[in-house]
């Protein structure tokens, strides 16, 4: 591991790498969020003998992450990037949602520290969990030099926020960057970069300023056989103050579903257009179509109309 005479964050928000079941060999009925970050650390001897910070925001399930955690991450993120003595941040987070929060993070701060985010797909009570190398990789990576931008240690690769997605329900190498591939990996506590780490430019953390409570609604509907315009209409007389579809293959809607979505657009509800398929960005542009949102995945364009929309 490289060795660093700066402080290490680690941020707790809980997640299945602090999970906990009855039963050791049972890798699926298991509560997420149960035991706390600095616990955790102490689970990794080799983490002893690196300056460490653990700090608890939150402790749940990542399936039920909201904007007001977000909101409170961010500010912790920026906080501690702000101290000079701060080398990097870790995040121990749910892998269900983490690619999302991934996301918000790289768009609100595209910090030029580390910030990298680990989690873990079998929980800590596991025969062979697999947290605990995860939370070593983490470390490993916001220690490194020359390391920037908001990440993802997981399964010894590192994804970019941009990139990466939860491509396996179950599997402990969950994770995958679809055709960019991955930055870095980790090789017996070495780390070997393969891509230039991630940067951006960041919105700030003004436009997070106002209760999250009062964010404004986007949803997410996908284009499928026998689509129609009814689920556009509903979103809209609850609020909707934005809509993404997950289009089928390079961008396709059904066209009642689409011709839903202009009408909404017309009307002043914007409208982005992510592919449903698992791997590739939408590529050329129709005349007439809806707002492409090339390669981010549906749930990533969610978070970055959200974010246009908290500008304006």
């Amino acid at each position: 591991m490289q060795r660093t005479s700066q402080t290490i964050v680690i941020l707790g928000t809980g997640g299945t790498i602090a999970g906990t079941a009855a039963d050791a060999s049972d890798n699926v009925g298991y509560t997420a969020g149960q035991i706390g970050v600095a616990q955790l650390v102490a689970a990794v001897p080799p983490l002893a003998a690196v300056p460490l910070e653990c700090e608890q925001v939150a402790q749940l399930d990542s399936k039920d992450m909201d904007h007001a955690t977000w909101q409170r991450l961010a500010q912790r993120v920026a906080h501690h990037l702000a101290r000079p003595e701060v080398a990097g941040i870790v995040i121990t987070h749910g892998t269900d949602t983490l690619e999302e929060t991934a996301y918000f993070l790289h768009r609100v701060l595209a910090p030029s520290k580390p910030v990298v985010l680990t989690a873990a797909m079998r929980p800590a009570t596991a025969l062979l969990t697999d947290g605990p190398q995860n939370l070593l990789d983490a470390v490993t990576v916001a220690s490194a030099p020359g390391v920037q931008g908001v990440v993802l240690a997981f399964a010894g690769a590192v994804h970019g926020a941009i990139d990466v997605r939860k491509r396996h329900s179950y599997r402990i190498d969950a994770f995958g960057s679809g055709d960019a591939g991955p930055l870095a990996l980790l090789e017996e506590g070495a780390l070997r970069q393969l891509r230039a780490w991630p940067t951006g430019d960041a919105i700030g953390l003004d436009c997070l300023a106002r209760d999250s409570s009062a964010w404004p609604r986007v949803d997410v509907i996908t284009s499928h056989a026998g689509a129609d315009g009814r689920l556009v209409q509903a979103l809209r007389g609850l609020g909707a103050q934005g809509l993404v579809v997950a289009a089928t293959g390079n961008g396709t809607v059904h066209q009642l579903l689409e011709t839903a979505l202009q009408e909404a657009q017309r009307e002043g509800v914007p409208v982005l257009r992510a592919t449903r398929c698992a791997d590739g960005a939408i590529v050329g542009e129709a005349p007439g179509a809806l707002a492409s949102a090339m390669a981010l995945s549906p749930v990533k364009a969610r978070v970055e109309l959200l974010l246009r929309l908290l500008q304006s």
